[in-house]
């Protein structure tokens, strides 16, 4: 049996097939997270345009931006798929195939949380810069013209944030984003290792793109509720302008409080619909992906 279990892919490839994996997923969803960043944005200021609900948000984005203009940012999204979902879900896998028993036993669910809390919190460590990068590109079109950066793809935004507002910028806002990734790779990977292991055991279910799908949608609906807070305080933090000198905000816990104190408490869910509507599908169209290329490269790989 342990020699089974050893019949495993390369590491290399598990980092490959989670990056493309969700950067396949990214074409999908990123008009999504573009109206969610500009919704998590509003009430900043007067002078920035405000969103009532998604469908404003999107209207307003096309008659304003057009098609393209809801594309805003997929340089950065795909790279933030590259360097994060890479390596969160090359480490779970990994960690997660260590941690199984040589009778293919999976590991408990705690076992799981604490899997997809360290492979987050690493992820989100080396996708910080393309993070940043993307937050302020999918802002840019709520601000008058005259004070947009006007980044013209993510390499230029790294290049310019490094030159103008020095290296250690690119990892602003890196212990909120830390700290998000901890929170949804801990109810992400675990609620869908448990959603799945539940449906395959209730006998209705084989392990095939219709169990993925309906583990993915139970994930993203646990996770959206979970870590909304926690992501409205890393965009803000990452979009920040300095006012007199001073940072808008001095950190996550400051972001939360002050949108409390002034917006109200729901606001901390400002963009559930959006969240939701972008991180259902791309856990769906991700965990998807990642299921198929794993058993495609199986069967033609492991199993000759």
């Amino acid at each position: 049996m342990a020699a089974e279990k050893g019949r495993t892919s390369p590491k290399a490839i598990k980092f490959l097939f989670g990056g493309l994996a969700g950067m396949g997923a990214t074409f999908f969803v990123q008009p999504l997270d573009l109206v969610k960043n500009r919704m998590q944005l509003s009430g900043q200021g007067a002078r920035t345009k405000e969103y009532k609900t998604s469908f404003h948000a999107v209207s307003s984005i096309l008659r304003a931006e057009g098609i393209r203009g809801i594309y805003t940012g997929l340089s950065a999204g795909l790279l933030r798929q590259a360097t994060y979902t890479t390596t969160r879900l090359g480490i779970y896998t990994i960690l997660f195939e260590k941690l199984t028993k040589a009778d293919g036993t999976p590991p408990n669910f705690f076992i799981k949380a604490g899997i997809g809390m360290t492979a987050g919190a690493i992820g989100a460590f080396v996708g910080t810069p393309a993070e940043v990068s993307l937050i302020r590109m999918t802002a840019d079109g709520r601000l008058p013209v005259s004070e947009r950066r006007g980044y013209k793809n993510v390499f230029n935004a790294l290049f310019r944030i490094t030159h103008e507002e020095g290296l250690f910028t690119l990892w602003r806002g890196c212990v909120p984003t830390m700290a998000r990734a901890v929170v949804v790779n801990a109810a992400q990977l675990a609620s869908y290792s448990q959603s799945k292991q539940f449906l395959l055991g209730l006998g209705y279910f084989s392990d095939n793109i219709l169990c993925h799908f309906c583990a993915s949608m139970i994930s993203g609906l646990v996770t959206t509720a979970a870590s909304m807070p926690v992501d409205i305080a890393k965009t803000r933090i990452q979009n920040m302008r300095m006012i007199d000198g001073k940072p808008e905000y001095r950190n996550g816990l400051d972001v939360l409080l002050k949108v409390t104190r002034h917006e109200g408490v729901f606001s901390l869910w400002k963009g559930f619909t959006p969240y939701y509507a972008r991180l259902g599908p791309h856990t769906v169209l991700t965990f998807i992906f990642l299921e198929q290329m794993n058993k495609y490269y199986k069967l033609y790989f492991l199993d000759k």
